[in-house]
């Protein structure tokens, strides 16, 4: 479907357009192969020389429908599906780098994703180097290498909340011939849209908001087409030289815009199989059809709650970069002018213990791992998610010790708040 309909017409109708006699609603492709009648149109798509499906590993009708609505959202040429958010992390940098290589990552990321870049993609041999996501042009270029293959952040980071300058981010990966590439899972494609700002690729945990329900693990990597990794064909010989493993295709030659996202599939996929199953798949387009009805109802309760924490005398601080006077309000504004997420954090007069127990008396808010679905929830990064954490990486990754993570669902906002009332007096 055109990327020139409006966001709302796109999570509907994109990605799957039934002909005459098939099913209105994407339908589940429950089955791991798929059959031809000769042999010789089967090794074709094993040769890459004709496109179609014959193994879900690598591709599944109701997977690709999903995806290219993904696509449509943000924009982009292609997106692929993943298993989880994770695994879309580790793609996207995986399918540009390889042992000796080297990429710059804001430091304000999720920490799971925190130690896939800084311990286990170290032990593949692929280094990173941290970086503040407020830190100058000038900083951010020191921290490139030779090797360096592509600069990484999230629009706003999962639970420090800080927001990326994309415009800042991009002039600089891109002044050492690298790709931008930027989780937009808080945000959404509803609320922000990387590419229109520079960013070469787009990554999303599809299990929060996209999926908005819990029901889901998965991911996605979305790829705008506009790098041109043949300018810079050197740092980038997985895209821009002969696969020996598909009888000397070279990619960006056979797929063009393509060529980013065939490779995920056809190389990534194939040999490590993270792949999201169509049941999944299905369960997530659900969700997108209702995105654009959800995130300005998160965005509205996250607001009036901020606002409201904002002047209890129990909290010692509240971070919402939507809440005017915050730090990063004006970049808020300027990337997402319509509203950024439904996920708060703050911290209680008292520190760590006082933030546990007032934790431990929700009745609404649910303690879970998950954030960003239609149930409030909240967590302690600090005791959960970072748990692994020194206080050191904790303060190097914006989280303080008793930052308290609450994610606004889509009830009414004055039962939200009646529960934290209630909590923060037991």
């Amino acid at each position: 479907m055109s990327q020139h309909f409006k966001p709302e017409t796109l999570c509907v109708q994109a990605g799957w357009t039934p002909r005459k006699g098939e099913p209105r609603v994407l339908p589940i492709y429950q089955s791991t192969t798929f059959k031809y009648d000769t042999s010789e149109q089967m090794a074709r798509l094993f040769d890459l020389e004709d496109s179609g499906y014959f193994y879900t590993r690598l591709q599944n009708p109701t997977n690709d429908a999903v995806a290219a609505k993904i696509a449509a959202l943000e924009g982009g040429v292609a997106a692929m599906l993943t298993s989880s958010g994770q695994a879309a992390n580790f793609y996207a940098l995986f399918n540009i780098c390889q042992a000796g290589d080297h990429f710059v990552c804001s430091s304000a990321i999720y920490g799971g994703t925190f130690n896939l870049f800084g311990v286990t993609m170290k032990k593949l041999g692929i280094e990173v180097t941290f970086i503040s996501p407020d830190a100058s042009e000038e900083e951010l270029a020191a921290a490139f290498r030779p090797n360096t293959k592509a600069l990484f952040g999230e629009t706003i980071s999962n639970p420090s909340l800080e927001v990326l300058d994309i415009e800042k981010f991009a002039r600089v990966a891109h002044a050492h011939g690298v790709p931008l590439i930027v989780d937009n899972t808080f945000p959404t494609p509803i609320n922000c849209r990387p590419f229109e700002w520079g960013a070469d690729i787009v990554v999303h945990s599809t299990t929060k908001y996209m999926d908005g329900h819990a029901t889901s693990v998965g991911g996605a990597i979305v790829d705008s087409g506009n790098f041109d990794w043949e300018a810079h064909g050197d740092k980038f010989p997985g895209l821009c030289t002969p696969d020996e493993s598909y009888h000397g295709l070279t990619y960006t030659k056979a797929f063009g815009k393509m060529a980013y996202i065939t490779k995920a599939t056809a190389q990534l996929m194939r040999d490590l199989g993270s792949i999201q199953s169509p049941q999944n798949a299905f369960l997530l387009n659900l969700g997108l059809e209702t995105l654009h009805l959800r995130m300005p109802q998160h965005c509205k309760n996250a607001l009036k709650i901020a606002e409201y924490l904002e002047k209890n005398e129990k909290v010692a601080w509240v971070n919402y970069c939507s809440l005017p006077g915050n730090k990063y309000y004006d970049l808020a504004q300027k990337y997402m002018p319509n509203g950024s997420c439904g996920v708060i954090s703050f911290g209680l007069k008292g520190g760590r213990d006082v933030a546990i127990r007032f934790m431990d008396h929700l009745q609404v808010a649910a303690i879970v791992t998950h954030v960003a679905d239609a149930r409030t929830c909240v967590l302690h990064p600090a005791s959960h998610t970072h748990r692994q954490m020194s206080d050191e990486q904790l303060m190097e990754a914006g989280v303080r010790p008793d930052l308290i993570r609450f994610s606004v669902g889509i009830e009414n906002a004055d039962d939200i708040i009646a529960d934290i009332e209630q909590a923060l007096q037991a």
